[in-house]
């Protein structure tokens, strides 16, 4: 019973030491794709190790499952992991961390049918507030809606559409209009919205555990550089900063004691003012040394029957 103790205290520590170093990390905001990357790592190796601990769990307190498990492994092997354990620990353990699963897929499960739904209702208001004009295609991917407010926005789906108000169109000319365009493209592209599913279903159906609350809110942030990042690749950062100014300067978010939408301005600030990338060879490193974290609970979980084997 004390590997799955171990991979129970080693997703413990990831979950509470790995957010701490990120927060103090000064790259973040500059590698927004990098700071994803190493954020769904982290996440995954804490799920990871609670999968791990429920498998041997259920290995040490039922023989069928034990059968399934270690059906192909030596007898050596079997031994390694001392299964014969008794107790009621083992079964509470995996029926505990089972739950939590069956939860977790809940979770997700519900954050996809609120937000199919939600996307449902928006695209019926769409209907009734921009028609279908004889001959046009339903399916395009540009809708033009009537509104005093600048806004623009893109709404996923099977046949995803970008959003753009009239006051947009007015206020927005040229290059700021593309670089618009070309940040809600990005949120396409990269199908950030999956990571705000899997991101809310986690900090929703586990509001106690910190890191999958940082890992939402942090999502929600990154994804907004990312796609900022990727317009100012392709328009220049100056053009995109102007593109976000003119588009919410009439909501108050750039004046003294603005609280909502209080990235805006850092995010404005960021593309006026931005610092040196990370050369390809460091990226490269980073994005290694992430991927190894979920590995980690891998290697422990294997250590008992390799060192039978060896």
């Amino acid at each position: 019973m004390m590997l799955p103790a171990a991979l129970l205290l080693l997703g413990a520590l990831t979950a509470v030491l790995a957010p701490r170093l990120l927060a103090r990390a000064d790259w973040t905001d500059h590698e927004p794709v990098l700071a994803l990357w190493v954020w769904q790592c982290v996440v995954a190796a804490v799920l990871l190790c609670c999968a791990l601990s429920m498998t041997l769990s259920a290995a040490v307190a039922w023989q069928a499952v034990r059968g399934h498990v270690f059906a192909p492994a030596p007898h050596a092997v079997v031994e390694a992991y001392t299964l014969g354990t008794t107790g009621p620990w083992p079964a509470a353990t995996a029926v505990a961390l089972a739950c939590g699963g069956v939860w977790s897929a809940a979770m997700l499960v519900r954050e996809v049918v609120r937000t199919r739904a939600r996307r449902r209702q928006r695209r019926a208001e769409l209907l009734v507030r921009a028609p279908l004009l004889p001959g046009e295609d339903p399916g395009s991917r540009l809708v033009v809606l009537e509104g005093e407010r600048p806004d623009a926005w893109w709404l996923p789906g099977t046949t995803p559409r970008l959003v753009v108000t009239t006051a947009a169109l007015r206020r927005l000319e040229g290059r700021r209009l593309d670089a618009l365009v070309a940040h809600e493209e990005g949120h396409a592209q990269a199908r950030h919205d999956w990571l705000l599913h899997c991101s809310a279903a986690l900090a929703g159906g586990f509001p106690r555990v910190p890191v999958f609350a940082a890992f939402r809110d942090e999502m929600h942030r990154l994804v907004e550089l990312a796609a900022d990042d990727m317009a100012s690749r392709r328009f220049g950062r100056l053009t995109t900063a102007l593109a976000l100014v003119e588009l919410n300067e009439d909501r108050g978010v750039f004046g003294p004691g603005a609280v909502p939408h209080a990235h805006l301005p850092q995010r404005v600030h960021r593309l006026l003012a931005p610092r040196d990338r990370f050369t390809a060879t460091r990226r490269l490193r980073l994005t290694a040394a992430a991927a190894l974290v979920p590995v980690v609970p891998v290697l422990v979980a294997f250590v008992p029957g390799l060192r039978a084997l060896g």
